[in-house]
């Protein structure tokens, strides 16, 4: 399900307040109840808020969002910070791309690039990129995560290691402001980690909602990374560690 732009609206206001009620959204668009409930009731049913007596609350902090309704969240911006990310990526490169609807983005975006060596722990993105003639797709070996065709595991991180790249396309879970990487999955974040650190050049992308969630595992630090796209950067301490650590930041909003 791809929201519509009411209901975008009401998304951005439920992450803004953590709940929203059928009174005040049908007062704010000047529709009735009826059409904020057939609103709230889609959304529930794409997994972006949960229902509860005459409303609905956003996801708490500790709960990952299921990955087909990850998708249509900020689903234009992935876009553009896909492109973003792609352009800084020469043909005849090798990347690793990891497991993320933003990563996915960028790998699409990289689908007329040539002669790239492309690694990935991401079915989607191999899958996608293997109908590319010009370009060679390897993958990981591991445990294959249900929800999101995520590879993880020791196996993950161990074939990742057997390689070093010229760049590494990231996503997260969630930012903090103090300049943390966070995710849901402590197996992902491994692999995550050995990502890092087996690239010349690693590149953030994440779309601005990220830095309004949490997630329990950390990742790393902004300091590793030389590049973070992202449609926006509403933190101030998150820009100025950026800064403060020579990381590149690109806004594609701006």
């Amino acid at each position: 399900m791809l929201p519509t732009p009411r209901q975008d609206d009401i998304l951005a206001l439920a992450r803004a307040n953590r709940r929203v009620t059928v009174d005040d959204l049908a007062a704010r668009f000047g529709v009735t109840p009826q059409t904020i409930r057939k609103d709230l009731n889609d959304l529930c049913d794409a997994r972006l808020l949960n229902r509860i007596h005459g409303g609905a609350v956003f996801p708490t902090s500790n709960e990952n969002v299921q990955y087909e309704a990850r998708r249509a969240i900020a689903a234009a911006e992935k876009q553009e910070i896909g492109r973003a990310a792609a352009a800084l990526i020469p043909d005849n490169s090798s990347l690793f791309i990891n497991i993320g609807t933003t990563t996915e983005a960028v790998g699409e975006a990289l689908f007329d690039h040539r002669d790239l060596m492309v690694i990935t722990n991401n079915i989607n993105v191999a899958n996608r990129l293997r109908l590319s003639s010009g370009n060679e797709v390897v993958i990981a070996g591991g445990v294959v995560r249900h929800s999101d065709g995520g590879i993880v595991g020791e196996a993950a991180v161990d074939f990742i290691r057997q390689f070093k790249v010229d760049f590494a396309v990231i996503g997260v879970s969630a930012l903090d402001e103090d300049g943390e990487l966070l995710d849901f999955d402590f197996r992902e974040v491994k692999v995550a980690q050995a990502i890092i650190s087996n690239a010349r050049h690693v590149i953030l992308v994440s779309d601005s909602s990220k830095f309004e969630r949490a997630a329990p595992v950390r990742i790393g630090h902004i300091s590793q990374v030389h590049t973070f796209v992202t449609d926006r950067c509403p933190s101030e301490r998150f820009r100025a560690a950026c800064a403060d650590n020579d990381v590149r930041l690109i806004e594609t909003a701006l």
